[in-house]
């Protein structure tokens, strides 16, 4: 009964959201605090009697404030129901295996082979340097490639690349093959590769709203560039869903983009603690990334990630491990508030 496509996927494993009991849950890099107040007053006011019409197709107000927001053009927005659908969309237009290879780094976000996979895109994981970091060298040697994405901050290590790397990348990689950005993470510390947009008409930046704008739950996402490549990702969410962003979620996002004091409050905030653990860990002796993300990748020399996990799960602490080859025994910590923070760094140096 099932197609030859499907028994050779292999599904991305999200965070686990366990139900048996309350957990400090540090493992799936949601933001702990609420999203902008601005929102309850137009939930509260909301004509129940709107939900009966289909909501904007071309979500024109939303990417009317992202543009304000970014200072870009209406025309170099698109929107779709969370920046994993937006990365979905920009695989199946953007790269294809008859033109060479998609490149991404060996420890990055997982999803990206699972999209490979799906469509059919043959793909190579680039390994990163000793330190973790990226080189943008290797990716230039790639002649046959059919593009490059990655995360910046990169998942999950938590470690950027500079700017002016990424615009030496563009400068130097062909013109004619897409680079995907995955700025999910880029709000924590990073800087973002807006600014080059106008430069590069084959960069696409990639951007959400569950991390720095804490609206996990809204499924909201938004793609950056070039016109021409906003128009391929429109044409190919209208050849499968002309509607994934539900009308309240595009008038929440319209509040929350607008809502720019509110985030960056927060977001201090969570660098704030960030730091705090990250120095918190290296005391205890733990090896620690640097992070500009809303986590932080760390480990222990004779600890195995695993156990980490394990332990600190039973204590009712939830982090993330990677059972991955070169990473198996570091654990990503997602920042929570100050008093989650010091309730880990109590069991950590309690059980370690």
């Amino acid at each position: 009964m099932l197609t030859k496509r499907i028994k050779r996927l292999s599904p991305y494993v999200p965070g686990e959201q366990p139900q048996d009991r309350s957990y400090i849950k540090l493992n799936t890099n949601e933001n702990p605090y609420p999203p902008t107040p601005l929102i309850e007053p137009f939930l509260k006011s909301f004509e129940i009697e709107r939900l009966r019409r289909y909501p904007d197709p071309l979500f024109g107000t939303l990417r009317k404030a992202i543009s304000k927001r970014f200072n870009i053009d209406i025309s170099q927005v698109f929107v779709g129901n969370g920046s994993d659908e937006v990365l979905a969309f920009a695989f199946y237009a953007f790269f294809d295996s008859a033109r060479g290879k998609l490149i991404f780094p060996e420890f990055s976000y997982s999803f990206y082979p699972v999209y490979c996979d799906f469509y059919g895109i043959e793909y190579r994981k680039i390994p990163l340097n000793e330190n973790f970091t990226i080189d943008i060298d290797d990716y230039l040697d790639e002649e046959s490639s059919c593009g490059i994405v990655f995360p910046n901050p990169n998942a999950p290590t938590g470690i950027l690349l500079p700017l002016e790397k990424v615009t030496a990348l563009m400068e130097r990689y062909p013109e004619d093959r897409v680079v995907i950005i995955d700025e999910a993470y880029v709000d924590f510390g990073g800087e973002s590769a807006i600014s080059l947009i106008g430069r590069f008409k084959n960069l696409l930046i990639i951007r959400t709203f569950s991390k720095s704008m804490s609206l996990a739950a809204l499924r909201l996402g938004f793609a950056m560039g070039d016109e021409g490549l906003v128009n391929a990702l429109f044409a190919v969410k209208d050849s499968f869903n002309s509607y994934p962003a539900d009308l309240i979620a595009q008038k929440i996002g319209e509040i929350a983009i607008n809502d720019t004091s509110y985030y960056h409050s927060i977001t201090q905030k969570i660098i704030k603690s960030r730091e705090f653990l990250s120095k918190a860990l290296e005391d205890l002796g733990w090896r620690v990334l640097p992070s500009n993300a809303n986590f932080i990748f760390a480990g222990k020399k004779g600890l195995k990630g695993e156990s980490i996990y394990k332990r600190l799960k039973e204590e009712g602490i939830l982090v993330r491990h990677f059972n991955t080859e070169g990473i198996e025994n570091f654990v990503r910590i997602t920042i929570g508030t100050d008093e989650e923070i010091k309730t880990l760094i109590a069991s950590i140096q309690r059980l370690f």
